[in-house]
């Protein structure tokens, strides 16, 4: 797309190294940045600036292949992400971490993905797929793998689990870095995991989790994503640790990525008062030169990978360069949609409502509380006879896709706020088993049953409501193109909604209900879990 001849372009310089605006041009050949000159006479007053970096993200959570997914990042400016691609290798193990390589190659935007270090996350669920420490070594040989991706597994690690630490020497002998996730850890454990290897969390959701996380040299990651928004907590880090801050938006599903992306996150970081340099070396140049990724900062010698924006007070993304190319221009995707290879694993048959027909045996139950806008749960303990609508506890089960029959596992759960039917998705991190909550057995073996006729979606199944969002690659992500995938997504959302659920982003919460390594209590197809103790416990009390 780039050609021989130099290209130009003139406006607000925004120069991150010097820390200062000024009126020039910038010009560029072949992909690279020849000049950034100054020039007095430039009258535009659009900002030309680095792109943007998501820190943390995890592709398939956009429901989206890569390519699609460039697609709609870019019209926001981004122009890298450094990706863990640990959900479809939950499903698919090595070859899953090779279909996102391959599929990104077809677009300009520059993903850096690393090797998952926890497949499966636990040992107390069933996932499609493993990776041991050889396999994982394996992959961070490749010059494509950037990082060692984030070592949730924390408990383990704190205790000395012998695999995590030859992956983080495997990562270190490579000189690459290890990324962190360590929810609530604080003071002398969080020193602990620090020094155990890992250097950045983005799993912090308190200001004062993360000061202990700084203290202990690591460096924070500030979240925005569907159901993870950790952004109003952290901000006040751009003020004091700026130097120690990247964005990320983690797990975004496509709705979201639709109207924004780190751009939004810039943008609320500017009206919080926070520094403008520091803001966007935030959004660029810190993630840059903490993993070491090959994206320009608009300098001469440089990979062109720059965007204009039209004032600091509306930052509105116009353009964005990705190595001298222009991938989207006012609001649109300039990339070519390319049609996926479809890749699954998917065995579950048919569930019937018997399957869920379970009754409490003592006076009270363990409860899952659902926290709207936070990964973390509650550990409840609620009187059986509060089951049901009237309480807002209801049945969330837990469903073996990678087995034709398996037990289900049902436990119960306080927060979505259903009065009818339920919900379900195949999208349950991190084994990605199918996942679902709804008010009777009926509507639970509807939903689930939507999902498993499709090997893999997001369903609703309620009174005049019978809509799924198919997702039949690695039943994580879409075979449409993004747009198309949103409006189905928004479709599911609305219907949720109407069917009484209070939270912001019903599915996105419902997908970490099954998340072992994120306190407190979650459901495997295993059993009821608890993360602080470790260990399965009883859904009776």
């Amino acid at each position: 797309m780039s050609t021989t001849r130099v290209n130009s372009l003139s406006g607000q310089i925004v120069d991150l190294q010097h820390r200062e605006v000024f009126a020039g041009t910038v010009q560029w050949r072949q992909g690279v940045v020849t000049s950034v000159r100054r020039d007095p006479r430039v009258r535009s007053t659009q900002l030309i600036m680095p792109g943007f970096v998501d820190a943390h993200i995890h592709i398939e959570s956009s429901l989206l292949t890569p390519s699609e997914f460039a697609r709609l990042a870019v019209i926001h400016g981004t122009v890298a992400t450094v990706s863990d691609p640990h959900e479809i290798a939950n499903v698919l193990g090595e070859s899953g971490v090779r279909y996102m390589l391959a599929d990104a190659k077809r677009s300009p935007l520059k993903f850096n993905f690393g090797a998952p270090s926890c497949v499966p996350a636990t040992t107390f669920e069933t996932a499609g797929a493993s990776l041991d420490s050889a396999a994982v070594a394996r992959l961070l040989a490749r010059k494509d793998i950037r990082f060692l991706a984030e070592v949730m597994n924390f408990p383990g690690l704190l205790a000395g689990d012998a695999g995590l630490q030859a992956m983080i020497a495997a990562a270190h002998r490579e000189r690459k870095q290890v990324d962190g996730h360590a929810p609530g850890l604080r003071g002398e454990q969080a020193l602990a995991y620090a020094e155990a290897g890992p250097t950045t969390d983005h799993e912090c959701f308190t200001l004062e989790e993360a000061h202990d996380k700084i203290d202990a040299g690591m460096k924070i990651l500030i979240r925005e994503g569907s159901a993870a928004r950790n952004f109003a907590a952290l901000a006040p880090l751009l003020k004091t640790h700026p130097a120690r801050c990247m964005f990320c938006c983690d797990d975004l599903h496509p709705d979201l990525l639709v109207r924004r992306h780190i751009d939004e996150l810039v943008r609320r970081a500017l009206a919080g008062g926070a520094d403008k340099f520091d803001v966007l070396r935030a959004a660029s140049v810190n993630p840059i030169e903490h993993y070491g990724l090959n994206v320009g900062r608009l300098r001469p010698g440089d990979p062109a990978d720059f965007v204009v924006v039209d004032g600091w007070e509306t930052f509105r993304v116009r353009r964005t360069y990705i190595a001298g190319a222009l991938t989207a221009s006012a609001g649109r995707t300039r990339l070519p949609r390319l049609a996926p290879r479809i890749t699954n694993r998917f065995k579950a048959r048919r569930v019937k409502p018997a399957d869920f027909a379970v009754k409490p045996g003592g006076a009270s139950v363990n409860v899952i509380g659902a926290v709207d806008g936070q990964l973390v749960t509650r550990h409840l303990q609620v009187p059986a006879a509060d089951i049901g609508v009237t309480h807002d506890v209801l049945k969330i089960a837990v469903i073996n896709r990678y087995a034709s029959r398996a037990p289900v596992a049902v436990g119960y759960i306080r927060g979505f706020g259903l009065k009818a039917g339920a919900l379900a998705s195949s999208v349950a991190h991190d084994s990605h088993n199918v996942v679902a909550v709804g008010v009777d057995d009926e509507s639970l073996a509807a939903a689930v049953n939507l999902v498993i006729a499709r090997k893999g979606g997001l369903s609703v199944a309620g009174p005049g409501i019978d809509a799924v969002l198919s997702l039949p690659i690695a039943g994580l992500m879409s075979a449409v193109d993004g747009r198309t995938a949103a409006r189905a997504y928004t479709k599911l959302d609305r219907a949720a909604k109407r069917l009484g659920s209070r939270l912001e982003a019903p599915f996105m919460t419902l997908s970490f209900m099954a998340l072992l390594v994120i306190p407190d209590l979650k459901l495997s197809d295993r059993g009821l879990f608890s993360a602080a103790k470790w260990g399965f416990v009883p859904v009776d009390r």
